[in-house]
């Protein structure tokens, strides 16, 4: 076999690996967001589960498009026993009085309004969190995103997914109520890439956490909340610290994300973020994501055409075409935002995918609401474990002492 012909079979075993990757992950999402699906199973695990009582911590900052609606949302959960505890780093934020307002409409639900943030990380987000943590009164823990729209049977689903080999339970986010091309274009991101392949690794056993929404046993925490500090992203943190206890990070059904309008630079900007929090933090599993788009597929296919003879234009026409119907049929069966809005946003996110990649290896900082972060610092200034260690065994004698004495 010459060289020649050799390369030609490697490219289409490329093309046709990457290919069945792409069908093979719409379904293995498919299997666990179908909505029919997704209630009855929610329903029998339901039915199997206890339902213990949860504290709700939602780290807020500024206001956004939906926080009135994100806000009641925490109020409305058919959860029989729950509380609600809202963590807000500056007094002066604006969605203090969207906080107030909405604990006055339902006095039922017991809820509280926590002011100031403790410096532990880089990471503002948890340093928002550290208060909502130690005021928690159950031992059943979530943190959900401000920007997260709960459905009625949320903390049920994240409860029914506990099992005893879990350490911490995730909700990824979908995005919904798309304004725009460019929210079209975050719905291409969330929806049927970031969503579909946290489900598909999930489905083989390999999940990881996703920080809209992360959901623990207070042991967990008591253990290792500090721990979530050597990372700048907590849903890294998590993921490691779950796994190196030998315990698993799950999926329960997505979560939702009202988007109304986006622009070009917000979806860039943001998109870049994680890109660089996913290659700072695990390095080996971002390498591949070059290969998760249509352009080197697709490349391939046309350079596996080329040997074999066939007619390149027509051969890459049929992969192109081919390549976006899982994606568009995952996105109507599980009633997510589907139209040719979304097509055309497919195809730019395929485009924008090796950018992002690119640029997230060539540089390390960002802003995130403000605050300048630069990710390698974090990852290769991290404190020793011995060091973490001190920190905990602190944290742990300041939780005790607050339970014996308490405020």
């Amino acid at each position: 076999m010459s060289d020649g012909m050799a390369f030609t079979i490697l490219m289409a075993a490329v093309a046709g690996l990457l290919f069945g990757v792409q069908y093979l992950s719409a379904f293995l999402a498919w299997r666990r967001c179908c909505p029919a699906r997704g209630l009855r199973d929610a329903a029998m695990a339901q039915q199997a589960c206890e339902l213990p009582p949860v504290s709700l911590v939602r780290p807020l900052c500024g206001l956004e498009s939906f926080s009135g609606e994100t806000l009641r949302s925490s109020f409305t959960l058919t959860y029989p026993n729950y509380e609600l505890l809202f963590c807000v780093a500056d007094e002066s934020d604006p969605i203090i009085p969207w906080v107030k307002a909405a604990m006055r409409a339902y006095p039922n639900v017991p809820s509280q309004l926590l002011i100031g943030d403790e410096k532990i990380s880089i990471n503002p987000k948890l340093n928002n969190m550290v208060r909502g943590w130690k005021t928690a009164r159950f031992d059943h823990i979530a943190f959900i995103d401000s920007n997260v729209l709960l459905a009625p049977e949320f903390l049920q689903s994240l409860v029914c997914a506990l099992r005893e080999d879990t350490g911490v339970v995730s909700a990824p986010p979908v995005g919904m109520a798309p304004r725009g091309f460019w929210a079209h274009v975050e719905c291409a991101f969330l929806n049927t890439y970031e969503a579909r392949w946290q489900y598909a690794a999930d489905a083989v056993g390999t999940g990881f956490a996703q920080g809209k929404t992360l959901f623990y046993r207070r042991r967990e925490l008591e253990s290792g909340f500090m721990e979530l500090a050597d990372e700048p992203a907590e849903d890294a943190a998590s993921t490691k610290m779950v796994r190196r206890r030998g315990l698993k990070a799950r999926l329960a059904m997505p979560s939702s994300q009202p988007l109304g309008a986006r622009r070009a630079a917000d979806v860039w900007s943001r998109q870049l973020r994680w890109a660089r929090l996913r290659r700072v933090t695990f390095p080996l599993e971002f390498a591949p994501e070059i290969l998760t788009g249509c352009a080197v597929p697709l490349l391939a296919a046309g350079l596996a055409a080329y040997g074999f003879g066939l007619s390149v234009p027509l051969v890459m026409i049929l992969f192109f075409a081919a390549w976006y119907v899982p994606e568009m049929a995952l996105a109507w069966l599980c009633r997510w935002p589907a139209n040719m809005s979304l097509l055309f946003a497919l195809i730019l996110r395929d485009g924008l995918i090796p950018a992002l990649w690119v640029a997230a290896w060539m540089s390390r900082n960002f802003t995130w609401r403000g605050n300048g972060i630069d990710v390698d610092a974090q990852a290769i200034g991290a404190k020793p474990r011995a060091f973490t260690t001190t920190k905990l065994a602190w944290a742990r004698v300041r939780t005790s002492w607050d339970r014996a004495f308490p405020r």
